[in-house]
């Protein structure tokens, strides 16, 4: 019988390596007083994302999330058993304070329904925190970065070889671009770019950590399946 590689989609569980698979949580109420709250679209990308991988066979040994609520209940529709964990390092970093703290409390109105709009002045905001431009964020660059890499640390400190992870766009952003030596600001240029539930895998085995893959959507790619797709 022919040997699967190691780095296959879907690594084998008798492989070496393991694998940590991040998802972004399914999508939220964009627009909404609580924004922490998965839409009913949401709630089903995150079933989408649970049947697919049951059906190829993948189930995970372990499961962590932050503690947002958008987080936690991605987790929930998935369906899976293993005895959930919490990292509050897989949190997304505090949009609302960042805009707020660099234009001063003065939003343009577009910000607040405009979705084009809110992701263009947020990647400038984002650019301008990266370089210590903004005054007195609730949270500095470094110090997001320094907690995404310790949840990153405390996902991969594991005998399990599948490990899920449900976290945000900014969390799964930094760690690809960290895994790939990537300069700050591609962190955002990946943030943007990931859907409601897509999926990202990287492979971990001691001091190895490489990207395998990076905003996969397997569980949208029917017709019908593409009625779900979402990037807010």
């Amino acid at each position: 019988m022919p040997r699967i590689p190691c780095l296959a989609l879907i690594a084998p569980k008798g492989c070496g390596v393991a694998e940590l698979l991040v998802i972004r949580h399914g999508q939220a109420s964009f627009g909404a007083a609580d924004y922490d709250v998965l839409s009913d679209l949401g709630r089903a990308q995150a079933r989408a994302a649970g049947a697919w991988l049951r059906t190829m066979g993948w189930t995970p040994d372990r499961v962590i999330t932050g503690t947002l609520n958008r987080q936690i209940d991605t987790a929930a529709e998935m369906g899976f058993d293993p005895q959930r964990e919490e990292h509050a390092g897989l949190n997304e970093y505090d949009f609302g304070d960042l805009l707020e703290a660099r234009l001063k409390g003065e939003l343009p109105e577009p910000v607040h329904g405009d979705r084009k709009a809110h992701f263009r002045i947020l990647r400038e905001t984002v650019f301008a925190w990266q370089k210590d431009e903004i005054e007195n964020p609730a949270e500095t660059w470094s110090k997001f970065a320094d907690r995404v890499e310790a949840a990153r640390a405390f996902a991969v400190d594991t005998d399990a070889k599948r490990v899920l992870v449900i976290s945000s766009g900014g969390v799964i952003g930094q760690m690809t671009a960290r895994s790939l030596h990537a300069p700050a600001q591609h962190m955002m240029n990946l943030n943007l770019q990931i859907k409601n539930a897509a999926m990202t895998r990287f492979m971990f085995s001691g001091s190895l950590f490489s990207l395998n893959e990076f905003n996969a959507t397997p569980h949208f790619a029917t017709p019908e399946g593409a009625t779900l797709m979402s990037y807010s």
